[in-house]
């Protein structure tokens, strides 16, 4: 019997480690290969005292007006990028496609609620301790997006576009 319980414990160790190894290669590919966009930020939370030196993102495009509790829990929402960058919000849809030409699709997640803003998957932004002060004046989150609408946040950007280092 412990050669059985031996036996299941290393196959679950081994399927864990092949998911854990697969969605790191997942994200290194969004990293690589994915679109820079820049999203707005609405305002933050400059730093949380629980958690130490830490941002929480609002994206102003995750506060649309009307009814979110008519959309799908999980979908997409739709930009489209100005010359700079900046992802400007066309419209939420359930599954990613139809696409128009220049518009980039960017899952989400809503809680079903009309006054709670969507999840893009990044808003959190953790930094350097004593660094806070610099990412005051943060204006946009710095996203790569994939062909599939994941998420990772690479940055935060000043007013002049740049990468706030």
């Amino acid at each position: 019997m412990n050669k059985v319980k031996g036996i299941v414990i290393l196959v679950n160790l081994v399927l864990l480690l092949g998911y854990i190894n697969w969605s790191i290669a997942a994200k290194e590919k969004t990293l690589n290969s994915g679109q820079l966009v820049l999203l707005e930020l609405a305002p933050v939370d400059p730093r949380s005292l629980m958690q130490g030196d830490y941002m929480r993102l609002n994206y102003a495009i995750a506060f649309r007006p009307g009814d979110k509790s008519k959309l799908a829990k999980r979908g997409y929402c739709i930009v489209k990028l100005d010359s700079n960058k900046v992802a400007r919000f066309v419209r939420y849809q359930d599954k990613m496609l139809p696409l128009k030409a220049g518009e980039q699709p960017i899952k989400y997640f809503s809680k079903g609620s009309r006054f709670l803003p969507v999840n893009l998957g990044a808003e959190s932004y953790f930094f350097e301790e004593g660094t806070g002060k610099k990412y005051e004046q943060a204006k946009y989150g710095g996203l790569m997006i994939d062909s599939e609408g994941n998420s990772i946040l690479t940055g935060l950007y000043g007013e002049n576009f740049r990468l706030i280092l």
